[in-house]
């Protein structure tokens, strides 16, 4: 329900393969002197190939700056080929995350959307050629039903795996369920989305005002996301971004300025959502639609929109009711609405003003 175009993405169990091919990367060290190693973990979903890489900062950010990090990442997605029954897959940069206190490494990810759902997947990774003819990575590569392990070195740039799932379901169940995933990732993912939904539900109300709220978004957002992607009306993302985040500064300015909970906050839920949707769509449009099952892939995204927003609120809608136990809860609410509110704005600037960062 409540998110921007941002990019989305899921984890994938590594297992312990990745710990036998550790082991013989570190035997093999002296066969990649100087050389850099990434891991990548690379998932099948349907029509869609999410490529997950995380990349040592050592090595790397030396010689790439945080600001160019998107350039990498765009470096990276026309570097690594992937194929679908002998057709190329069009890549699409997703998230990029720079180092933070709490993690040393660069995670960058990679969407590809191709054609039909994928039987036989074939990867070349020429990435040597952007982190430097000694880099190799370690590739998990999974999907429904199979997994193996390939390394990319300069001996091996090139892997060739058959990807189809007997047991899976085809045709518009297959893109129904995947577009379903990708929705659902692409609301638990971002930290905008759930700021928002925590600014919507902070002051509190009546169970029907929360229905009330919930209804207005979900009808406003499914909206425009369909106007969108069937291409009768859409925005640009350089006005969608900003208001998106205008929208998550204004609900918690709200939270600061009303003394009790907005009775009419359903309005302010179907205005932003109609501007949401079209943030939806862009995202989707990035993932990628097929060709055949538009309408499958519009309602399956739709559908992990809601399913997502809703676990969300099942979380955090238990813990507030909690907390209004206790006489401190009226000032936890203001302080994290002050929080929200600042976030909001800086999100702002930075969409509206500094849009190359």
């Amino acid at each position: 329900m409540w998110g921007s175009g941002r990019r989305l993405a899921w984890r994938t169990r590594r297992g312990w393969p990745a710990l036998v091919a550790l082991c013989f990367l570190a035997a093999a060290a002296g066969a990649h002197k100087a050389g850099t190693t990434g891991y990548a973990t690379i998932t099948v979903a349907g029509q869609t190939v999410r490529y997950a890489m995380t990349l040592p900062t050592e090595g790397i950010l030396s010689e790439t700056s945080q600001p160019t990090l998107r350039e990498l990442a765009a470096a990276i997605a026309r570097h690594v080929v992937v194929g679908a029954d002998g057709a190329a897959c069009a890549g699409v940069p997703g998230e990029v995350r720079p180092p933070s206190p709490g993690r040393a490494n660069v995670e960058i990810v990679v969407l590809y959307a191709c054609a039909a759902p994928i039987g036989q997947l074939s990867i070349r990774d020429e990435t040597a050629a952007v982190l430097g003819a000694d880099h190799h990575t370690i590739a998990d590569i999974t999907w429904p039903g199979g997994a193996t392990q390939v390394v990319f070195e300069r001996e091996q740039r090139e892997a060739n795996v058959i990807a189809a799932d007997e047991r899976a379901p085809s045709g518009t169940a297959s893109t129904l369920g995947s577009y379903f995933a990708i929705g659902v990732g692409h609301i638990l993912l971002g930290f905008d989305h759930i700021l928002f939904i925590i600014a919507l539900i902070l002051p509190g109300g009546s169970l029907w005002s929360l229905v009330a709220m919930v209804t207005a978004f979900t009808v406003a957002h499914s909206i425009t996301l369909a106007l969108s992607v069937l291409g009768i009306v859409s925005l640009p993302s350089q006005i969608v971004e900003p208001v998106i985040a205008l929208s998550i500064a204004y609900v918690a300015f709200e939270n600061l300025a009303m003394q009790s909970a907005p009775s009419r906050r359903w309005a302010v839920s179907f205005l932003f959502g109609l501007v949401h949707g079209f943030g939806f769509a862009g995202a989707l449009t990035e993932v990628g639609l097929p060709t055949s099952g538009l309408i499958a892939a519009l309602v399956g995204f739709n559908l992990g929109v809601e399913a997502g927003q809703i676990l969300i609120v099942a979380v955090l809608l238990p813990l507030l009711l909690w907390l209004q136990r206790f006489a401190w809860e009226r000032r936890l609410a203001q302080v994290s609405s002050m929080a929200i509110m600042v976030v909001g704005l800086a999100l702002l600037v930075e969409r509206a003003l500094l849009p190359n960062m």
